[in-house]
């Protein structure tokens, strides 16, 4: 996992409108979330109303907000981006949504799963790495966003972020033969 502190690594990817999104974009926001996640994974099928509603709650609040897409579209064509703009209308997105083609940016930040979450506070110094909740699909606990939400209120109050963090569980991001990074 990305130890806590790390600054954020910079990204500069298209959004589903073909827009380059980088991480300066947000450069004046006190927290910004990057979301590693797919389309076709259970697990963020699971959760996606959630993470809808944690981005129309906490982005008038000043947060950035981000997905990533990093998985293999030759092999997973559900990821593409064509599907992945599908995706944000049906999903009701509205923070950016990008591919991470190269998946270099995976890398960069150890993503490990979809959905993998990442918050930085206002210096882009990581501050929690870890679950949404404890919901999973079909273990009948309800999706909460419990756990970032906790991370989210913490950093913007200015207190410290809790500690205990759960590493986030998901589908492995699909990497390109050949591409698997040298964490795993």
């Amino acid at each position: 996992m990305l130890p806590l502190g790390t600054p954020a690594p910079d990204f500069r990817l298209p959004d589903t409108n073909g827009r380059i999104v980088s991480l300066s974009d947000f450069k004046d926001r006190p927290a910004l979330l990057v979301m590693f996640i797919c389309n076709h994974c259970p697990y963020v099928q699971h959760i996606r109303a959630g993470l809808a509603q944690l981005a129309r709650e906490y982005a008038p609040r000043g947060v950035g907000i981000v997905g990533i897409n990093s998985n293999d579209v030759a092999r997973y064509p559900d990821d593409s981006p064509a599907k992945m703009a599908e995706e944000v209308k049906k999903a009701g997105y509205t923070f950016p949504y990008l591919f991470d083609e190269t998946q270099e940016v995976a890398k960069a930040y150890r993503a490990a799963c979809t959905p993998d979450f990442f918050l930085f506070d206002r210096d882009r110094r990581l501050v929690y790495r870890g679950q949404f909740d404890d919901s999973r699909p079909g273990n009948g606990i309800p999706v909460t966003g419990k756990d970032l939400r906790a991370a989210l209120d913490a950093l913007l109050a200015g207190k410290p972020v809790p500690a205990n963090q759960k590493p986030s569980m998901g589908c492995n991001i699909k990497w390109k033969p050949g591409n698997e990074p040298d964490y795993f």
